[in-house]
């Protein structure tokens, strides 16, 4: 008997950090995904202002609570804000803070082949850490399929991979991860696992050396993917400007199908807030040496966490 999909995406650059968290539940599985979180350590020459940090601790929580309800967790790769972390720094999450929820949890993740050397660090230390059953995409589990690894991003000898997540039962949901819609033969594997709902790592327009000729391609792969998918949901790295706004909303125009980002899909204020980390400084002035206070514990958020509840658009 089919079941009812609820998909919960909990962090994203539409909804104040950076990352690409959800949280799947589907009949008796719940299955978490990229449980990480990040704020950008630096952008513009600037720390994560307390507003942003503010929104990162609530999302931070919901993690939390979603690790000690799953009965399956993905890492789709070990960048900092996909994944905890042994050493975070005070904006992500410490692996210490989950390593004695949800005993034997599986853990899904790439095989140490397709590690790079950073990665191999980072997984050797959490698998040390974490007490869990930890498995590799080659295993299918329930209504859950992997991809093999393919490209994080364009095609290059640096061998930065992820793999994908299906989630099928009355419907198919893939989490893509951060593909970045450039390179065309990962979209055609996307195409032929026919999601219903999908969730894309769209391309980081904010880096200037992205070239003309991998904006272009990342356009004509997000049209393909828009007119072929039930629901198209477009977010992470594309958010982390203002200008990735204007390409989601000319892809919709463009495509005459609404294309969301998280934070339209979980119904809630669109906040970028790194993309406008500049004007939060200049509308909420920081103590000076507050970042360190908080890494030692001698400040908090309070006084900035108004911001959650006036429900703003950033």
């Amino acid at each position: 008997m089919p079941h009812f999909m609820k998909i919960d995406i909990i962090g994203a650059e539409s909804l104040g950090v950076r990352g690409l968290c959800c949280f799947v539940t589907v009949g008796e599985q719940k299955i978490l995904i990229d449980p990480g979180i990040a704020l950008g350590f630096l952008r513009h020459h600037q720390a994560p202002h307390p507003a942003q940090v503010a929104v990162g601790e609530v999302i931070r929580k919901k993690i939390i609570q979603a690790w000690g309800l799953a009965t399956d967790i993905v890492f789709s790769h070990f960048h900092g804000d996909h994944v905890p972390l042994v050493d975070a720094n005070p904006y992500q999450l410490d692996a210490a803070l989950v390593s004695n929820l949800n005993s034997g949890v599986r853990i899904w993740t790439k095989p140490a082949d397709f590690l790079t050397a950073k990665e191999r660090k980072r997984s050797a230390a959490l698998k040390e850490r974490l007490d869990a059953r930890w498995q590799d995409w080659s295993t299918e589990a329930g209504r859950l399929r992997f991809s093999e690894p393919v490209p994080h991003g364009e095609k290059t000898a640096r061998n930065e991979n992820v793999i994908m997540t299906r989630i099928a039962d009355d419907s198919v949901f893939v989490h893509t991860s951060d593909i970045q819609l450039l390179d065309d033969d990962t979209v055609d594997r996307v195409l032929e696992w026919q999601p219903d709902v999908l969730l894309v790592g769209g391309p980081p327009l904010y880096l200037e050396q992205l070239s003309s000729t991998l904006r272009n391609r990342a356009w004509q792969n997000a049209v393909r993917l828009a007119g072929s998918v039930d629901l198209l949901i477009l977010d992470h790295h594309l958010m982390r400007s203002l200008e990735g706004l204007q390409w989601l909303d000319r892809l919709s125009f463009e495509s005459g199908r609404r294309v969301f980002c998280a934070a339209d899909f979980m119904e809630t204020p669109r906040r970028l807030l790194e993309a406008q980390r500049e004007m939060l400084y200049e509308k909420m002035p920081v103590p000076l040496g507050w970042h360190q206070d908080y890494a030692e514990g001698k400040a908090d958020t309070r006084e900035f966490q108004t911001f959650l509840s006036q429900g703003e658009k950033f």
